[in-house]
């Protein structure tokens, strides 16, 4: 190859990379601002910003917590879904918890680092999804007062889950347990066998608190349904994360169960929220796609501007 050749080449590869430069890193950018500045569209550019008295009070896109400073429930106020976004609904940790439907079983906290009031994940502790689930249908069950009951789910609030052992038959079932364990239910301290427990005996075995550091493994792990309704009180978005962790509606079921209490936190009748959750319910996008939903900001405004707490 000689001088010639390699000089148009490299000119034919210079050229395309300033004409591709000037496309992509020019005329494409502007071409897409240029759209974003359209009428309907322009808002959704912005962030969708809610403003309330010139000050922006939210995205109506991004869902966001109605929480003290200490994450509890601000009772005058409708609560989102949970999120696994960062700390929650932080948009730079846009995620979901890559969690399954086979995660029942928790990494147990080490009791000899656990502290009182302290935080349990900074003794290892890191819960199931299923103990998630639990715990938070327990704990709204408790906000909303109604059943917080799940299937797979102890009174307590963790994953019913147990760790049977002993010799198998042909399909792999165990047989005959010699030792049952709760696997989500820790003893309170290693070599305690003195814990409650969801269940107290199957199949004839005594059911045992789960020993920090003993490896249960080589047992058949049996989720216990429990008597729950089959359709919980508690609905499913009100216990598990959106995708993006970022949704910033829930669904009309959801808000149901939370009239009661908002209306009550502010003292107007029960009827009135539900009018405002109404107002605020979207339906199905052409009445096919997705479900009914209702956006929680724009709720909460509502009835900030509608029923203040009085002070």
């Amino acid at each position: 190859m000689n001088l010639a050749n390699i000089f148009r080449q490299h000119w034919a590869a210079l050229r395309a990379l300033l004409v591709l430069t000037v496309i992509t890193g020019v005329v494409y950018p502007l071409a897409v601002w240029g759209v974003s500045l359209l009428p309907g569209l322009h808002a959704k550019a912005e962030g969708s910003i809610v403003n309330v008295a010139g000050r922006p009070a939210g995205s109506a896109l991004i869902g966001q917590s109605f929480t003290d400073k200490d994450g509890n429930p601000l009772k005058q106020y409708f609560q989102s879904r949970p999120s696994a976004a960062g700390a929650g609904y932080d948009p730079m940790s846009s995620g979901a918890s890559n969690l399954g439907p086979e995660s029942i079983v928790d990494t147990p906290a080490d009791p000899n680092k656990l502290t009182p009031g302290g935080d349990p994940s900074a003794a290892g502790f890191k819960p199931s999804l299923l103990t998630q689930v639990c715990s938070r249908s327990a704990a709204i069950g408790s906000l909303e007062k109604v059943d917080g009951s799940r299937p797979f789910c102890t009174g307590d609030g963790v994953g019913a889950v147990l760790s049977v052992i002993g010799p198998r038959d042909a399909s792999g079932n165990v047989s005959r347990p010699t030792q049952v364990v709760s696997l989500n239910q820790p003893c309170s301290r290693p070599g305690s066998a003195a814990a409650t427990v969801f269940q107290q005996f199957y199949r004839g075995v005594r059911v045992q608190c789960a020993q920090f550091g003993q490896d249960y493994s080589a047992g058949q792990i049996v989720p216990i349904r429990g008597a729950a309704p089959d359709q919980p009180a508690v609905p499913a978005d009100a216990v598990t994360a959106s995708g993006s962790g970022l949704d910033p509606d829930i669904s009309p079921a959801y808000a149901a169960i939370q009239v009661a209490r908002v209306a009550t936190a502010r003292g107007v009748n029960p009827a009135q929220i539900q009018q405002a959750v109404n107002h605020n319910q979207h339906e199905r996008l052409l009445g096919v796609f997705g479900e009914p939903v209702v956006n929680v900001l724009a709720l909460n405004l509502e009835l900030d501007r509608n029923f203040p707490v009085k002070s």
